[in-house]
């Protein structure tokens, strides 16, 4: 019974996921519709201006989100990406098909040919995730300060449990484990942007992973954001380093003729600076790309099979769901490693940023 309640919500949340029909494994393979695996994966994957919630019968229910672009031909121009639903083409705008910029807004030029607007600041589905996921935390958070809040004012010494208890677990978790060993006596100053780091990170690839509005947008496997979130850290390193790691950057403790006449230590230590957020980027983006596409890719096992045979496709269906909630209950542990990953080399590179000269914590104790 157990195992009934936890694998039946999935085999739903299959089926508003991919609204396509096994009717075709009746028929012959060669008459059964072509089911292109690439697409289907790419689609879900990908960032969209609109957000696809299910397909009731023939019918697409979606939110349909605001197009802003600025063009040299009309300027700054703004609509809703329904109009797509109806027509190929709006005010010279389209979505294009094929090509590099496939998926994305483009416009005719004077030449005929199709280019991208100058300035494309359309509200996507993953910028509307980013939102929601945002407004979700803050809504946590402040719900987690006013039981304290509560409890402060009644003068009660009670232990915090459930889920206050877990946020408090790992709110300590971040201090004690990440921040403090990690950049020492300053560690307070950089623990508002830690924890929100972490826990929008965790929180974005735990709403990743639930298959059904307002989870599934693919945040932290969007290489925007997650360049972002890297441009976030490189700025808390450089931006708050202290004498020492500037000049450690760019007049390091090595022999002379490695900085003179050709500065080549210095050249290895910029080029550092820009490696080490490109590092986190990259991590991020492709451990929760990764998960994603590969749940996805067992999930279009059942379909790829069943447009061949019935008997093939209803054995590899049990095989495919066991399979998909195996990768799920890892994709749970993914999401929070990932999470602590990012947070953890984030701390890392801030407290490399604030090291004392050489000898001063001896001098000092």
């Amino acid at each position: 019974m157990q195992v009934a309640q936890k694998v039946l919500p999935l085999l739903f949340a299959l089926a508003v996921l991919f609204p396509l029909t096994a009717s075709a494994a009746g028929k012959d393979s060669a008459d059964a519709p072509d089911i292109d695996v690439k697409k289907i994966i790419f689609e879900h994957v990908k960032d969209a201006y609109e957000w696809h919630i299910t397909t009731v019968g023939d019918k697409h229910i979606s939110i349909y989100l605001p197009i802003i672009v600025y063009s040299s031909r009309t300027g700054w121009t703004s609509f809703s990406s329904s109009v797509f639903h109806h027509h190929d083409e709006y005010n010279g705008f389209s979505i294009a098909r094929e090509g590099d910029n496939e998926g994305k807004i483009v416009e005719m030029a004077a030449d005929g040919s199709m280019q991208r607007p100058i300035l494309d600041i359309s509200i996507t589905k993953t910028v509307l995730a980013v939102f929601l996921n945002a407004i979700l935390l803050v809504v946590i958070v402040l719900s987690v300060a006013s039981w304290y809040k509560r409890r402060g004012n009644k003068g009660s010494l009670e232990t915090p449990k459930g889920f206050v208890g877990a946020f408090e677990m790992m709110v300590d978790f971040v201090i004690e484990d990440i921040a403090k060993p990690n950049i020492g006596k300053n560690y307070a100053r950089f623990l508002p942007y830690l924890l929100t780091a972490f826990f929008f990170i965790f929180l974005s690839n735990i709403m990743g992973i639930i298959p059904f509005f307002p989870g599934g947008s693919n945040v932290t496997g969007n290489i925007a954001v997650t360049m972002a979130l890297a441009i976030c850290t490189f700025i808390a390193v450089n931006l708050f380093g202290n004498r020492e790691y500037w000049k450690e950057i760019l007049w390091p403790d090595v022999p002379v003729w490695l900085k003179l006449p050709i500065p080549l230590m210095p050249f290895i230590e910029v080029f550092g600076m820009f490696v080490k957020p490109f590092a986190l980027m990259i991590r991020l983006f492709a451990n929760i790309l990764a998960g994603h596409t590969v749940v996805l890719a067992f999930v279009c096992i059942i379909f790829v099979t069943m447009s061949v045979s019935l008997a093939i496709g209803s054995a590899m269906t049990f095989v495919s769901v066991v399979f998909t909630v195996f990768i799920n209950f890892l994709e749970l542990l993914v999401a929070f490693i990932q999470a602590f990953v990012f947070t953890m080399l984030s701390a890392v590179f801030i407290g490399m940023a604030q090291h004392e000269p050489h000898g001063h914590n001896a001098h000092e104790q």
